[in-house]
Parts: C-alpha cells; sequence; structure tokens
C-alpha cells in the first residue's frame, strides 16, 4: 500500500463522515453535493493508485 494512496483514501474516508454530519445537521444540499463529489474523487483515486501501482 502507497503511502498517497492510504492518505488520498483516509481523506475521502473523511469526507465521507463530514457528508453524514451534515446530512444529519440539515445543511443545504449544494454543499452535501460538493462534498459527496470530493470524497468520490478521493476514494477513487485512492483506489485506482492501489490497483495501478501495486
Amino acid at each position: 500500500m502507497n503511502g498517497t494512496s492510504t492518505v488520498l483514501i483516509v481523506v475521502g474516508l473523511f469526507l465521507v463522515g463530514g457528508i453524514i454530519s451534515f446530512v444529519k445537521q440539515k445543511m443545504p444540499k449544494s454543499l452535501i453535493v460538493l462534498l459527496s463529489v470530493g470524497a468520490a474523487m478521493c476514494l477513487l483515486a485512492g483506489v485506482m493508485r492501489l490497483g495501478v501501482w501495486s
């Protein structure tokens, strides 16, 4: 497991936790969507780095 892929996956999971928190607080939907896109990109990049450079 590469250091960069680990960091990307951890950041993605942190953002997923933020999404859950924002939904519970009933924050604006646009902010939740933006956070979801960022989390998905981080998780996808981390998983792709694991697959390509493992």
